[in-house]
């Protein structure tokens, strides 16, 4: 629909100055009634471009997290899980965004996620933000770290297709460490510290040659060691209280991509 707003102006009659005092009487009588049909016109413009602005649909932005137990919150509700923490957080700072999507299950590998985001039936780049957290299944089963990189950089690519912008929106995060748990007690935590290192610098090194954030929440995880506050009742999967601080270095990011920072 279009407006087109006419401002009516109005002449007065050409007087000499002969009368002087007659003459400023009707001057000022048609600057008046030109100015106000003038401010009309402007108030009018003003409330037609309102009312169009008003009238467009507002979409709020969308978050999908891909991974597994750590991503879909293994024994904490649901909404202590970090993507629902993490919108949580940017709710509070004032960012209209909808429940983030996951696609993740407690035991997914990789290829088991590339399974699961397929049977999702996902098509195009619906998303605002993507992030990507998997692989400690991958470690604790043994598989090689050369599939994992073959399988994590086909998963970073389908994130990547996934967002809106692309790379600049996608976030990348680090393994846990469940070697310093109860769960792990009878196991070699060291060994284990080694190997989840080894697979974070392949996904730390994919994310940088991709253009992609990476937050590193590893160190957070291997303070459960000496904090049981940090574990969930499960012993092993995080709690509510770890992820919150997860969330809590997702949700910046998350503004600075709004506001088209570069990484």
């Amino acid at each position: 629909m279009r407006y087109v707003i006419v401002v009516i102006g109005c002449k007065g009659r050409h007087f000499e100055p002969k009368s002087g005092a007659v003459f400023d009487r009707i001057n000022l009588k048609t600057d008046a009634v030109y100015n106000f049909l003038l401010m009309l016109g402007l108030i009018l413009f003003c409330c037609l471009f309102s009312s169009i602005h008003t009238n467009q649909p507002f979409m709020n932005l969308s978050y999908l997290a891909l991974g597994d137990s750590y991503t879909v919150g293994e024994c904490v509700p649901a909404a202590e899980c970090f993507p629902a923490l993490t919108v949580a957080q940017l709710r509070a700072a004032g960012v209209a965004i909808d429940e983030p999507r996951i696609i993740a299950v407690t035991g997914w590998t990789t290829d088991e996620l590339q399974a699961g985001i397929q049977q999702a039936g996902i098509q195009g780049n619906q998303y605002d933000f993507v992030s990507l957290l998997i692989g400690v299944n991958n470690q604790y089963r043994g598989r090689s770290v050369e599939e994992y990189k073959t399988q994590f950089t086909g998963l970073l690519e389908q994130a990547i297709g996934f967002c809106k912008k692309g790379a600049a929106q996608v976030v990348v995060l680090s393994i846990p460490d469940w070697g310093v748990t109860p769960f792990a007690a009878d196991r070699d935590a060291a060994q284990i510290a080694r190997e989840i290192d080894l697979y974070n610098s392949c996904n730390k090194a994919i994310a940088a040659q991709y253009h992609v954030r990476y937050v590193d929440i590893t160190p957070f995880t291997r303070e459960a060691k000496s904090d049981p506050s940090l574990l969930a009742s499960d012993g092993l999967h995080p709690s509510g209280k770890d992820y919150s601080r997860w969330a809590a270095l997702l949700s910046p990011l998350f503004k600075e991509m709004i506001s088209g920072k570069q990484p």
